[in-house]
């Protein structure tokens, strides 16, 4: 009777424990469902504010994105600049965006940043045209050709039929593997054969190999597509480099009466006529240069040469002394640009102290660069110097009117 007992008190005990557990399970499964269904709720609640969030700085970012752009029609390229910084910051994954941060970028020759807003725009879910060319022409200015190149070839293996793809491949090889690049060209006009760009660029590469009749070819094949004033220039400098002043004369007029705001054909014209002792056409063209691109040293240089050669010495001493100054404006605002750009990068990092340590040696750099203090407004607004912020904001104002505090 007791081992009887004994068995279905055991009995009873092992039908407890396995309630318990059963009961136990439920409860550690419900539990997990529900920690499950938390976390699901939080990551569709952030999901949902980082949404909103994106939905709230997308308008105002392409809103500084379109003003940008009317101040580069204006010729404001430094409000441009600044409020491009300020749309990208926004809008890091805009493709449109950040391929024209990446053009105001190189127009100030600050490469390696501009090569940084390229890659944004081409690796970005909606790339623009033209973006993927841009990032690889700007690493080969930039010193980078092997990172250009390894770039290019990724993509003509990606697209082998593309003829654009062979285009920027021979283009990242163009200063460093004549041959790769002329082969490329011509894989590239054996898909597109109307391709005039590609002539065009094929005509350049075999003409710095001094094949220059494979060249002149190249140049006229070209003209023949599509005749555009960049060939007939290049036409010219060939016949200058051969000592044919004649037909570059002809060539550079016909480009500058084509197209009278081309500032570089003005100024090799202006070259031209000098080596050819005609100074007072030179210095016509000269001047004309010099109203279309103010910001550029060299044609002040030959400007300089040619009042020489006609006796005016003080104005050619003068026209010397604005050509070395211009070239050190440009050398200091590059410098001012480059640190900007890293200081942006860091403000956009969340390090706001870096940042605008990078700013103010901006300003120091080249201190009429109102995107650097711009800029460093806005980093002193975030570590809450707001009184500094509004001075350097001020400033950046009285610079470039164009450039209102942020709200």
């Amino acid at each position: 009777m007791w081992e009887a007992g004994d068995r279905r008190d055991a009995a009873k005990a092992r039908w407890r424990r396995r309630r318990l557990t059963s009961a136990a399970r439920a409860r550690t499964r419900w539990y997990h469902r529900a920690t499950t269904l938390l976390r699901w709720i939080g990551a569709a609640a952030l999901a949902a504010q980082a949404a909103l969030a994106a939905q709230q700085t997308a308008p105002h970012a392409h809103d500084l994105y379109d003003t940008a752009l009317r101040l580069q029609q204006h010729g404001n390229d430094a409000g441009a600049l600044a409020l491009l910084w300020e749309a990208a910051g926004l809008a890091p994954r805009d493709g449109e965006i950040q391929n024209e941060l990446g053009r105001a970028l190189e127009r100030i020759g600050a490469l390696d940043a501009a090569a940084d807003a390229y890659r944004a725009a081409a690796d970005g879910s909606s790339a623009p045209a033209g973006a993927e060319r841009n990032l690889v022409l700007v690493l080969v200015k930039a010193g980078r050709a092997p990172e250009a190149i390894a770039r290019a070839k990724a993509a003509v293996q990606h697209m082998p039929a593309d003829a654009d793809r062979w285009l920027t491949l021979g283009l990242a090889q163009a200063d460093v593997d004549v041959d790769g690049a002329i082969a490329s060209f011509h894989r590239g006009l054996a898909i597109d054969p109307r391709n005039g760009l590609t002539q065009y660029n094929l005509a350049l590469v075999l003409y710095r190999a001094d094949r220059v009749d494979a060249a002149l070819r190249a140049l006229h094949a070209a003209a023949a597509i599509q005749a555009r004033p960049e060939i007939f220039y290049t036409l010219a400098t060939i016949y200058w480099h051969q000592g044919d002043l004649d037909r570059a004369v002809k060539a550079l007029t016909e480009t500058t009466s084509a197209r009278p705001d081309y500032a570089e054909a003005l100024l090799l014209l202006g070259t031209v006529l000098n080596a050819r002792g005609d100074t007072h056409g030179a210095a016509a063209a000269l001047e004309r240069a010099i109203r279309l691109r103010p910001d550029l040293p060299a044609p002040h240089i030959i400007y300089a040469q040619t009042l020489m050669k006609a006796g005016d010495a003080a104005l050619a001493q003068r026209e010397s002394a604005e050509a070395e100054r211009l070239r050190a404006l440009s050398e200091n605002s590059r410098t001012a640009a480059a640190l900007t750009a890293a200081g942006v990068q860091q403000l956009d990092a969340g390090d706001t102290p870096a940042a605008a340590e990078c700013f103010r040696r901006a300003v120091r750099a080249f201190e009429p660069f109102a995107p650097a203090h711009y800029q460093l407004g806005r980093a002193l607004e975030k570590l809450g110097q707001h009184d500094a912020a509004r001075a350097e904001f001020a400033r950046a104002q009285q610079l470039n009117p164009a450039l209102v505090p942020p709200r």
